[in-house]
């Protein structure tokens, strides 16, 4: 699911810091709100778009004395959004690095803010089409910013789980939309649409308004030699003095990260696609696939066309189907949270694309082989289709993205993370896009209707074997540590040498790993420079 996780930074909480910093936890998990925006935004214009009374103001009389939408308009209402967040995702870099990650987070509240209000006064197609980019460039930003400020100041024992909440976010906006378009879709005038629509003002005030309150990163404010700052943030974040020895380790840990950074140099995009000894165009282009890939789960499809998906396969409420899919989506990304940290990234990313690609095959071959009409079939078809996000929601939802965010060298993690998330977006944009073409009936369309889930289960094949070649484990790893392990072993190989990896990063410490890596690179940069 787009707009997902994204663990950046080295995070707080190293060396001797005890596992009971409760606030910093609870700070940081605040943030993850900003998904609800994202989530809440995607759910509302997937009934909205179905809803009489927005057809009769947007729509036009197919004749039959009913209104429709073609299409064309349908692609593009519901993609035009992931647009503005491709673009929104590419501002985020600098506005967190102009404005911090903490107003980052607020100014992009308001731009969100901007789109609603235009879809709010839109009277026709155009306007709201332009508020949905507005709305869209906003949750872009959010989805960077976000991430990366909880990333920077979570724990680090505890930041793989802190980062996916935000994915748990998404889907709890999912099911408020779902709940709110259930409630509001029977009335007669514009308030059926204009209700939900407009409460997306909340969600973006309580983010904005909490933010403020909360404390600056301070990795951010170390980086803008602001040290006092970064002591009070800090201190804030861990529930000690400014003063105290804790806080001092801490930061000086973060002064030796961002030494690493400097010492390495400046990179550009051209630097993230050369191939050297640490492997980074192999790990920047697995990051860029793995977010292409989790959208070729087709889980969009779900949230974005489930309501008119379910109502033409013959089910008779689409809004409470919707409310049924979105409460397993919330269920069961708290799983995913829990086992991420445990379980390992490596294995539960394979069993979920086994799991998926099962269960959506099983919905397109029921689907082609039963009537509609038939309620034994419409009940596995809603059951599998649950299972499937099931496993979505577990997996390939939150742990993508913390992959994602861990993978990538210091010196290209920034550029690196920011075309992984604009990978997703494209594809969601893609897909969000083409779907319509692809399902509906009626001229220049596909018409594939529950067909259409032979694909997705041929693009779960891909993720299980794209998985298994390219995907390292990396649990219990600090971000120094991963670079070792792409250094001198493969994806396949990599849980055995991630047992090893542990119990040096224990003997040395963060630090220590630190300078080791900075050591290695300076040593095979000489030995470059030797050769030429």
């Amino acid at each position: 699911m787009a707009g997902g996780p994204i663990a950046a930074g080295g995070g707080v909480g190293g060396g001797g810091t005890p596992k009971n910093k409760w606030s910093g936890i609870l700070m940081t998990a605040f943030a993850a709100f900003g998904g609800i925006l994202f989530g809440y935004d995607t759910g509302v214009i997937g009934g909205v778009k179905v809803m009489n009374s927005w057809l009769r103001t947007f729509g036009k009389d197919d004749g039959t004395g009913k209104y429709a939408i073609s299409t064309s308009t349908e692609s593009l209402v519901v993609s035009i959004l992931s647009a503005g967040t491709f673009f929104g995702a590419l501002l985020a870099a600098p506005m967190g690095d102009f404005l911090g990650r903490k107003w980052g987070i607020v100014s992009a509240c308001l731009v969100f803010s901007f789109g609603v209000a235009l879809q709010m006064a839109a009277q026709a197609i155009p306007l709201f089409v332009v508020g949905r980019i507005f709305a869209g460039l906003g949750v872009g930003m959010v989805s960077c910013l976000v991430p990366m400020y909880q990333s920077e100041c979570s724990p680090k024992w505890i930041r793989g789980a802190v980062v996916s909440c935000y994915q748990w976010a998404i889907t709890i906006g999912l099911l408020l939309a779902a709940i709110v378009n259930n409630s509001t879709q029977k009335r007669g005038d514009d308030s059926a649409w204009r209700i939900p629509t407009g409460i997306q003002f909340i969600w973006a005030a309580i983010l904005a308004g909490g933010m403020s309150l909360l404390p600056e990163s301070p990795r951010y404010l170390i980086k803008r030699h602001r040290d006092e700052d970064a002591a009070r943030a800090l201190a804030r974040l861990i529930s000690a003095s400014p003063h105290d020895p804790e806080v001092a380790v801490e930061l000086d840990e973060i002064r030796a990260n961002l030494r690493a950074e400097e010492e390495l140099g400046e990179s550009s995009y051209a630097d993230c696609f050369k191939m050297t000894h640490n492997k980074i165009l192999f790990r920047v282009l697995t990051g860029i696939f793995l977010q292409a890939w989790q959208q070729l789960t087709g889980i969009n499809f779900i949230f974005y066309y489930g309501t008119t998906f379910f109502q033409r396969s013959g089910i008779k409420d689409p809004f409470l189907i919707s409310i049924a899919t979105n409460v397993v989506n919330v269920g069961m990304t708290v799983p995913g949270i829990w086992l991420v940290d445990r379980a390992g990234r490596r294995s539960l990313l394979l069993i979920g694309a086994a799991g998926m690609l099962f269960c959506e095959y099983i919905v397109a071959i029921v689907g082609v082989a039963v009537s509609d009409s038939n309620i034994a079939a419409q009940k596995v078809l809603i059951a599998f289709v649950c299972i499937y996000i099931a496993f979505f929601a577990a997996t390939w939802g939150p742990i993508a993205w913390v992959i994602t965010g861990e993978i990538f060298p210091l010196n290209v993690r920034a550029k690196a993370m920011s075309m992984a998330t604009a990978s997703n977006w494209l594809w969601n944009f893609g897909i969000g896009y083409a779907t319509p073409y692809l399902v509906n009936p009626g001229a220049g369309n596909a018409n594939l209707g529950v067909k259409v889930f032979f694909i997705w289960g041929s693009t779960c094949v891909g993720c299980l074997i794209f998985t298994y070649f390219c995907i390292p484990e990396t649990k219990g790893l600090s971000l120094e540590a991963i670079d070792v392990l792409y250094q001198n072993t493969t994806p396949i190989h990599s849980v055995a040498y991630r047992r090893r990896l542990i119990a040096e990063e224990e003997a040395l410490g963060p630090v220590g790993m630190q300078e080791k890596e900075l050591g290695h690179e300076k040593e095979k940069s000489g030995e470059h420079l030797e050769s030429v």
